[in-house]
């Protein structure tokens, strides 16, 4: 038993010791500018990763949807068993670099006929065989590297799995923000369309009246028949908009919204951040888990090489038993019993038809790529801050601008009628001050939609949304 120890110890010491032929790693340096273009210093000392997604988002119906969406979303649930799989191989990789030790106990017992020469009858013998053994099975004594490479890699992946899994995440929140918004416009839309067809039916049954009494002509009556059909037509379209918005929510949420739900907030009345720290690009390198794991990604294909690269050189294995075999239990124990074997194995490839070549020209190609595509994966970051940033700084200006278009089409509304009743100006006059009210008021909906769905976009492309609480901001929305 002493030698099989021995044998163990000097496998894990030359795996231990084994020389490294993976390539050192170089950081490709980031292609982007040292300062994001358009940003502009807030009052939040709290960088954006680090703000919970409870505290970005106020209403408590969108913090309850979040939180069901985390708890039963398919798509992060499969990202989940995707890192428990990765993680599973990685162990299965580990694992091979270690002897394994097995015990085993048989018996086995037989008849065998024989025929002697010269004698026309055959004799039977009965024998049996009684054994226990315990052995080190085949290891790979990795004075190359080529199993810790393998190693490295899988852990890498494994890493890169886990890194995923956060992207999902904030994906998942940052999309459940989106539809919720999207709902809520969809929802606001439907309640403005329902006001304005309200009106404008009144406004139809007053004409109809004035043609009855010959105080109106039938151009009039026509062209308020022709509004109240154009507002009916768009209240189709925005309670289909409101069931399809609700449906995306559904979807993401991966359940049934339960029926004790919060109340909801109005759009216009969202106290969804506005103003968020964008920081360094630099930051971005360890705030992204897409960044973190195109990182990851890339260690293991430079791992790969390493594996690939000892490929060339010898392999040794080693495989040993140690036992007791006898033909009767009674003896099976005895010094005469034991058997041992001790198989070490040198295997040298020779000639491979080029396979061991291209496998590592394969492995150099997939590590250039895991380059390209750690480099296209922080400027696409960049770029989503950038964007992020550019709407920050316009969206208010733009909101502020409608708000007050809102209000001047509102008074010349209220003018027009007032006006259409004094017999001053005519119908088509007070059509077209109610249509552009109509459509500025819509726009302002769209573009409050937009202001908040930008900052929920630069909220995710600066890492956040991994976090639940934080410390608590003050909210500020247009």
């Amino acid at each position: 038993m002493r030698w099989l120890q021995r044998s163990i110890t000097l496998s894990l010491v030359s795996g231990l010791s084994a020389c490294s032929l993976t390539p050192p790693l170089i950081q490709p340096e980031a292609p982007v500018p040292a300062v994001f273009p358009m940003a502009a210093p807030t009052a939040l000392a709290t960088p954006a990763a680090d703000i919970g997604w409870r505290t970005l988002f106020p209403d408590p119906l969108l913090q309850r949807l979040i939180g069901l969406a985390l708890a039963n979303n398919r798509d992060l649930r499969l990202a989940t068993l995707t890192v428990e799989a990765t993680r599973a191989q990685y162990r299965i990789q580990r694992t091979a670099q270690a002897p394994g030790i097995e015990a085993g106990v048989g018996a086995t017992r037989q008849r065998a006929a024989s025929i002697e020469p010269g004698k026309p009858t055959r004799t039977a013998e009965i024998t049996q065989q009684l054994g226990a053994s315990v052995g080190l099975s085949a290891v790979e004594i990795d004075l190359f590297g080529r199993a810790r490479s393998l190693s490295d890699s899988a852990f890498a992946r494994y890493l890169a799995s886990d890194e995923g899994r956060l992207a999902a995440h904030i994906a998942l929140v940052g999309a459940v923000a989106d539809a919720y918004l999207a709902e809520r416009l969809a929802l606001a839309q439907h309640l403005l369309v329902t006001r304005t067809l309200e009106d404008w039916q009144r406004s139809l049954e007053v004409t109809r009246l004035l043609r009855q009494a010959q105080q109106s002509s039938g151009l009039e009556v026509a062209q308020a028949e022709g509004q109240v059909a154009t507002a009916e037509a768009d209240l189709a379209e925005r309670a289909r908009a409101l069931a399809q918005a609700k449906n995306a929510l559904r979807l993401l949420v991966g359940t049934d919204l339960p029926d004790a739900l919060p109340q909801g907030l109005p759009l216009d009345h969202q106290p969804v951040l506005t103003a968020l720290p964008a920081g360094l690009p630099s930051d971005l390198l360890t705030r992204r888990p897409d960044i973190r794991q195109a990182e990851q990604l890339l260690v293991a294909t430079n791992a790969d090489i390493g594996a690939a690269r000892a490929a060339f050189f010898p392999r040794i294995s080693l495989t040993a038993s140690l036992g007791l075999a006898s033909p009767a239990l009674g003896g099976l124990f005895d010094s005469q019993s034991r058997v041992w074997s001790f198989s070490p194995q040198i295997t040298q490839p020779l000639f491979q038809v080029g396979r061991l070549r291209a496998e590592l020209r394969l492995a150099e190609v997939r590590q250039s790529g895991a380059v390209a595509d750690y480099e296209r994966t922080v400027q696409t970051a960049f770029r989503e801050v950038a964007d992020g940033l550019a709407a920050q700084q316009t969206y208010g200006r733009q909101v502020a601008a409608q708000a007050r278009a809102v209000d001047s089409a509102e008074r010349r509304a209220q003018l027009s009628l007032l006006r259409y009743r004094a017999g001053v100006e005519g119908r088509l006059e007070l059509l077209d001050a109610q249509r552009q009210l109509y459509a500025a008021q819509q726009r302002l909906l769209d573009l409050r939609r937009e202001a908040f769905g930008s900052t929920v976009a630069l909220y995710r492309a600066l890492g956040g949304g991994v976090l639940e609480h934080t410390n608590t901001v003050t909210p500020s929305g247009p």
